[in-house]
């Protein structure tokens, strides 16, 4: 019985880990995908304003990135 109850635990942790790698991997990619989206429209030009936006944009995608690629 014991067994059972430590092959079902192992189950669970281990699908939750696959479920949070997954959904980890999603979050990097679409922030990355942001992230040289921001750039991009740095590169074509702003006015100080739109610079000052971008910027901050910029800074808390790039908090982000740290969180979900790992």
């Amino acid at each position: 019985m014991r067994l059972v109850i430590a092959l079902f635990f192992l189950y669970v942790v281990t699908a939750t880990v696959e479920a949070h790698d997954q959904g980890s991997k999603s979050k990097c990619d679409k922030t990355k995908q942001q992230i040289r989206l921001v750039q991009s429209k740095m590169r074509a030009g702003y006015t100080r304003a739109q610079g000052e936006k971008l910027e901050a944009r910029l800074r808390k995608l790039r908090a982000d990135r740290g969180k979900f690629c790992r």
